[in-house]
């Protein structure tokens, strides 16, 4: 039973149960496409059949992971048969497990709310943005936000965590910035926003058939 119910695994080297960083993170990139499908359904059709079911596998995934066992989870089953050729990235499993439960609360308050009560208002709205930026950063950049809080709250009990980023230690000269970089970037903003001025009417122009702009026939 207590190989069955258990958070984290055992792993020669480590000396407290640990995650792999890379089949949670497939499994973040997973959950945030499902879940951005179903709000985009919602946004487009007024729909929220998709997202109830979003929600509910979510928090049904959610809880197996904290309540069993992580390898149960069917997300990072699914993410661990992605990922199963690439070196294990090992993470400390009991920020992961601070992080999750803020998720099950987030997907508890969805599920009461839009599915008990069968009401949607500005707090479906709010936690739904917040659950896709949590995904996002998780699957994205490998930044645990839940666990950055953790790390707050616990100070000196983060071990292991994603890209070292719990041991104090200088940047490497790759990982610096430059000003120049920095203006860049700016100036790339500059160029999106001057983009959307000068070319918003001409690009909401619906495309036409290719065939009849060249001028020839389509191909049968």
């Amino acid at each position: 039973m207590s190989k069955l119910i258990k958070f984290g695994e055992d792993v020669e080297g480590y000396n407290i149960p640990v995650l792999n960083e890379r089949e949670i993170r497939a499994s973040a990139g997973i959950l945030f496409v499902f879940m951005f499908v179903s709000i985009l359904n919602v946004v487009y059709t007024g729909d929220f059949s998709l997202l109830k079911y979003a929600v509910t596998i979510f928090l049904a995934d959610i809880l197996i992971r904290v309540l069993i066992n992580p390898r149960f989870a069917p997300s990072l089953i699914i993410g661990r048969l992605m990922v199963r050729r690439q070196t294990p990235e090992y993470v400390g499993a009991q920020q992961k497990k601070f992080a999750w439960i803020i998720g099950i609360a987030l997907a508890t308050i969805m599920f009461v709310h839009l599915i008990v009560l069968n009401a949607a208002s500005i707090i479906t709205g709010l936690i739904c943005l917040i659950c896709l930026i949590f995904l996002f950063f998780e699957s994205a950049f490998g930044i645990c936000l839940g666990c950055l809080v953790y790390g707050w709250i616990y100070k000196e009990k983060a071990q292991y965590c994603p890209g070292e980023v719990c041991e104090v230690k200088d940047r490497q000269e790759i990982q610096k910035t430059s000003w120049s970089q920095i203006l860049i970037v700016f100036a790339f903003i500059g160029f999106i926003v001057l983009s959307v001025s000068m070319l918003n009417d001409i690009f909401h122009i619906a495309p036409g058939d290719l065939w009849e702009i060249i001028g020839t026939k389509a191909p049968q």
